[in-house]
């Protein structure tokens, strides 16, 4: 047998298989019930074939949450209710076909942690047992089958994927051609092109001025290049460079991909993520806090850079810390700090980092003892640590949180960074734009807490720990698709490539 032919036989072995055991897990469930003596959930009834038929009816319409209905079989299962059809065959397809779509549909596709390193959440979980069960006991099963997707922002998700389907074959496609930077006051040919393009894009697109040069980027077109930067999570600035350009020439294909990847990731989630949590969306730079199931706090982030993407995660944190020291990570220390110490050993103290001869202890290093040509940016051996202050990496306020990639929250003494659009800067950390502010409200008036008494403790140099009146659960995720109030959806770019993989992976049987 050829490849082709050896894949094609041993996916049906491995599918009987599956399928045998799938129908012998159902009598087991179902034997015993008088109801279902019989054993059989999808055949030999009027209620079984109204189950049956549910079941199709929700198969036909999975592309609706973005599945593709010919990973389940559709044709196959069509065949198998028409007349005259093996009940035996029939019960034992529909039975696993039910159970990968509802797995599906509720929980995600993917095992997301596979799909990514930097993905390590507690992604939701049913047993296929419990989903027999279910089906088998629901007095409505076709009620049953819509309950099973989550609820909260899935449903405009949905709506919008309908949209962009719609959209499909209807609207025009401008691209823009790559080249040097169109900036401010050029006259560039794919100016035109670009007036174009943001028509399509639904802007307000002023005609050039009477006399002007037709293809100068204007003043007016700034202005509209800034709110599309902004919009995407962009560095607001103008100038309309390859990252612009590769946002502009976006299709609506990929757009669709994006909002089925977004519908996936939503599944992932727990369906209630409690009453006292965190919500970092890495793909917009935004935080949020919701005490008691209400907003009580929001605030930008500064996340990782594409090369060190914050990853997403899932963890408690319990308290803070202020004026926290910094300990480099091996990894920055040999690629970023070593070539500063073989130009200049003591180029960092004036930074406040102190050097150490190892991890065990505070022997500090005299930075001119160490031949800095001789060490190996990946074995980089020695402990670099910078002292609190105004300057520290970490600000003046340390959130800890417990997770694999040694990642947290914390303040920064680079403000600034917060007015950009992109704010992808980091190593990974996720830095905090009001850290005072957000302490408030978790205490919210609770145990004494006062920020005024933290930021004199701040203000004196003081190293205290405090603890939260009640954990906060931290969602970090990675959302490149949100629906707005007035139900337009908002797109960000895929800065980290993970839609893209989870798209591959959705794909693969």
């Amino acid at each position: 047998m050829d490849e082709s032919t050896v894949c094609s036989y041993t996916t049906g072995v491995i599918r009987s298989y599956f399928l045998a055991v799938s129908l012998a897990l159902l009598s087991s469930l179902l034997g015993t019930s008088s109801t279902y003596a019989s054993g059989l959930l999808w055949t030999g009834s009027g209620a079984a074939s109204a189950r049956s038929e549910a079941l199709l009816k929700v198969l036909r319409s999975a592309s609706d949450h973005g599945l593709d209905p010919a990973w389940y079989s559709i044709v196959e299962v069509e065949k198998a209710l028409a007349p005259g059809a093996d009940p035996t065959a029939a019960e034992t397809l529909l039975t696993a076909v039910f159970v990968a779509y509802a797995s599906d549909v509720s929980t995600g596709r993917v095992r997301a942690n596979r799909v990514d390193k930097d993905i390590d959440i507690v992604q939701r979980k049913v047993e296929k047992t419990d989903l027999l069960k279910a089906a088998a006991e629901a007095t409505d099963f076709a009620a049953y089958l819509d309950s099973l997707p989550p609820k909260g922002d899935y449903p405009a998700l949905q709506k919008a994927l309908a949209a962009w389907r719609d959209k499909r074959g209807k609207v025009s496609f401008t691209s823009i051609p790559d080249g040097t930077a169109l900036k401010p006051g050029m006259i560039d040919p794919r100016v035109s092109l670009l007036r174009k393009r943001l028509v399509e894009l639904d802007f307000a697109v002023p005609e050039p001025a009477a006399g002007a040069v037709v293809d100068l980027y204007d003043d007016a077109l700034v202005g509209l290049i800034k709110s599309y930067q902004e919009m995407k999570g962009l560095s607001v600035d103008g100038v309309i460079g390859a990252k612009t350009i590769r946002s502009l020439n976006t299709t609506v294909d990929e757009r669709i991909e994006q909002i089925i990847v977004n519908l996936e990731r939503r599944r992932w989630l727990p369906e209630d993520l409690g009453s006292r949590y965190v919500f970092v969306n890495t793909g917009d730079y935004s935080m949020i806090f919701v005490d008691g199931g209400k907003l009580a706090f929001q605030s930008l982030v500064i996340v990782g850079t594409p090369k060190d993407p914050t990853p997403e995660i899932q963890s408690i944190m319990r308290g803070f810390q202020t004026n926290p020291f910094w300990t480099v990570p091996t990894s920055i220390s040999g690629e970023e700090y070593l070539p500063m110490l073989r130009r200049d050993p003591n180029a960092l103290a004036a930074s406040g980092f102190k050097i150490f001869a190892n991890w065990s202890d505070d022997t500090e290093l005299d930075p001119y003892s160490v031949d800095w040509h001789s060490i190996h940016p990946k074995a980089f051996p020695y402990r670099i640590r910078q002292d609190p202050g105004a300057g520290n990496a970490l600000g003046y306020i340390f959130f800890p949180f417990a997770n694999k990639y040694g990642i947290y929250m914390h303040d920064t003494a680079s403000r600034w960074l917060f007015t950009e659009g992109s704010r992808n800067f980091s190593h990974g950390c996720i830095r905090l734009q009001n850290p005072l502010d957000f302490v408030e409200k978790v205490f919210n008036g609770k145990n004494g807490f006062s920020k005024d008494r933290v930021r004199a403790v701040i203000e004196a140099g003081q190293q205290a720990h405090y603890t939260f009146p009640e954990s906060v659960t931290l969602y970090v995720t990675y959302r490149t698709v949100a629906v707005s109030a007035d139900g337009v959806p908002v797109f960000r770019d895929d800065v980290y490539g993970r839609d893209r993989r989870v798209a591959k992976a959705m794909q693969k049987p």
